[in-house]
């Protein structure tokens, strides 16, 4: 509602709708206080419960928290701060005991139990895929691959070629650094890859597991920082960037999202988009399990077959902009801080804290983002989305996905992301082990 048009409400309503009009994040001052009395009051004589409406309350205190919190401090917020913090403290905040155990454990057991992130991850990219432009989408997908074959093959040879300036072994550089940096996150990546590591070295799994986490952990928060920064060089040189947009096109990446939608949205529809995005998560599942290829992957690839085939009516496409518009703005940071709470180890962070690995790491990072930002004009598209979706491919899955593009403010492109992530973290991992095998 804009000023406007509640300086034109009576007196009394004008009072109340401009003191819901002052938020913490994205939840209003007079809901914000109540919920955190009653959180406080549940915990002080009851075991907080895990169940759906109870975790919506602390998900959702938490997440606006972060945001507001990284929203308010200087040059960090310009970077992407809400997401950074909503990422980064609830970890600190367990590790010190400032988040209680009561606090914590349902939290896992929801996010572990739940996980809803595929719930996320299947509402935006169904709502990116459904509304793009569908020549942009094949052209999109064509053109982003070489940037992030010639991203990840420099990455690896400067990354490695500064890692050996700093002291560090090469085979430390390309097995444990590089390679997991790139490898697509912890369940599609790291894991495999400590499996792997593990029998050809004929050594514990976890014990290097615990190795590599560190490094993926370190890797996304340069990621989140990097691309953060491209925002800002997008917001300084707007010739840039498409604000979203990945190809240099007279288009909108959303259709229709330069456009006021004047019809009223039917909420049937937006119904309808949520079912087609379980839908085609459900397929994704099927063929991961018959074939072993990513589940993300699979539902990607269906909802781009889907709108090629002209099968999405433009009804459904807007019912899916909507609920694409709604998961940005309400699951973003309690999705983040249930992962921070959840699977973020502090110490394991803190342990990648040594000069010469973190420059090695920010390098790698740093160079997957440079290739897509310079090659970017050459295969038509705009620099800073381009640098931003290669490097995502040293994000940590697809949360790691969603807080690099939350920093970016360009969640459209989580698409691309994807492939970025999935696909090229697989070829990673795979390519790594084989040659680890001859020569580890």
């Amino acid at each position: 509602m804009t000023q406007h048009d509640i300086a034109a409400l009576p007196s009394s309503e004008h009072k109340l709708t401009k003191i819901f009009n002052y938020k913490v994040g994205f939840i209003p001052i007079p809901v914000y206080i109540i919920l955190v009395l009653l959180v406080t009051g549940i915990m002080s004589v009851k075991k907080m419960g895990a169940d759906l409406p109870t975790m919506i309350a602390i998900l959702g205190l938490g997440g606006a928290t972060c945001a507001e919190i990284g929203n308010r401090i200087p040059y960090l917020r310009k970077m992407g701060g809400a997401a950074i913090v909503a990422a980064f403290l609830p970890a600190y905040l367990v590790s010190v005991d400032v988040i209680p155990q009561s606090l914590v454990e349902p939290i896992i057991l929801f996010t572990k139990s739940s996980h809803f992130i595929y719930l996320f991850v299947s509402a935006v990219v169904v709502g990116s895929i459904f509304t793009m432009d569908r020549n942009l989408i094949l052209k999109g997908f064509a053109k982003i691959f070489l940037p992030l074959f010639i991203g990840s093959i420099l990455a690896f040879i400067v990354g490695g070629l500064v890692g050996m300036v700093c002291g560090l072994d090469l085979k430390q550089i390309m097995f444990f650094i590089s390679t997991p940096v790139m490898g697509g996150g912890l369940g599609e990546g790291t894991i495999p890859l400590s499996v792997g590591y593990s029998e050809i070295l004929g050594i514990d799994s976890g014990k290097v597991l615990a190795k590599l986490l560190p490094v993926i952990l370190v890797a996304n928060l340069f990621a989140i920082v990097i691309c953060g920064f491209l925002n800002m060089v997008g917001r300084r040189y707007p010739h840039l960037t498409g604000n979203g947009q990945l190809q240099i096109t007279g288009d909108s990446l959303l259709s229709g999202n330069n456009e006021e939608v004047k019809e009223a949205i039917d909420v049937n529809w937006v119904i309808s988009a949520g079912i087609c995005a379980i839908t085609l998560y459900l397929a994704g599942v099927l063929l991961h399990v018959l074939f072993g290829l990513p589940g993300p992957v699979c539902m990607l690839f269906l909802a781009v077959i889907f709108k090629l085939s002209n099968l999405i009516p433009k009804p459904l496409e807007q019912g899916a902009k909507t609920l694409f518009q709604f998961f940005l703005a309400s699951v973003t940071y309690p999705l983040l801080f249930a992962n921070s709470v959840a699977v973020t180890s502090w110490s394991q962070l803190v342990a990648a804290f040594h000069p010469s690995i973190l420059i090695t790491i920010f390098t790698t990072v740093a160079m997957l983002a440079l290739v897509g930002f310079l090659m970017a004009k050459k295969m038509g598209m705009y620099p800073v989305e381009a640098g931003i979706v290669t490097a995502c491919h040293s994000g940590l899955g697809g949360t790691g996905d969603i807080a690099i593009l939350s920093a970016a403010e360009r969640m459209s492109l989580l698409p691309f992301a994807q492939i970025s992530t999935r696909i090229g973290g697989a070829i990673t991992v795979m390519v790594a082990l084989l040659i680890f095998a001859q020569f580890g």
